[in-house]
C-alpha cells in the first residue's frame, strides 16, 4: 500500500481561495473513484467531494457552487478548487481512493486509502 499525499493547505481570509492536490500515482491504472473527505476535531469526517472514474462528480450541499473537484487527464493528481472559502470550511481534508470505480460516494466507508491530511484555517 502506497500512502496519498495531499499539500496544498494553508491559511486565508473569508472569501479567499485555496486549491489542494493530491498525489494518486500509485494508483493511476486502479480506475477507483477518488474523494475528498474533511474532519474537524470531535467530528465524524465528512466527504467533501467526489469523482468517478467516467468524470461524474458529486458534492456535498455544503460545497456545492464553490468547491470543483478534478484530476488531471494521467489521473496522477488529484485536486480539490476551493472558493469563496467561510470560517466553517475550517478542517483537516484528506484525498481518499474508494474501493468502487462508478460510485460517488461521500461515504467514509466505501474508500480503502487515505492521505495523512492537509489542514485549511479559515479566518473571519
Amino acid at each position: 500500500q502506497v500512502p496519498l499525499v495531499e499539500s496544498g493547505g494553508g491559511s486565508v481570509q473569508t472569501g479567499g481561495s485555496l486549491t489542494l492536490s493530491c498525489d494518486t500515482s500509485a494508483y493511476t491504472s486502479s480506475g477507483y473513484s477518488r474523494g475528498w473527505f474533511r474532519q474537524v476535531p470531535g467530528k465524524e469526517r465528512e466527504g467533501v467531494a467526489a469523482i468517478a472514474s467516467d468524470g461524474r462528480k458529486t458534492y456535498a450541499e455544503s460545497v456545492k457552487g464553490r468547491f470543483t473537484i478534478a484530476q488531471d487527464n494521467g489521473r496522477n493528481t488529484l485536486y480539490l478548487q476551493m472558493r469563496s472559502l467561510k470560517p466553517e470550511d475550517t478542517a483537516t481534508y484528506y484525498c481518499a481512493l474508494s474501493y468502487y470505480s462508478s460510485r460517488t460516494s461521500l461515504r467514509s466507508v466505501d474508500y480503502r486509502y487515505w492521505g495523512q491530511g492537509t489542514q485549511v484555517s479559515v479566518s473571519s
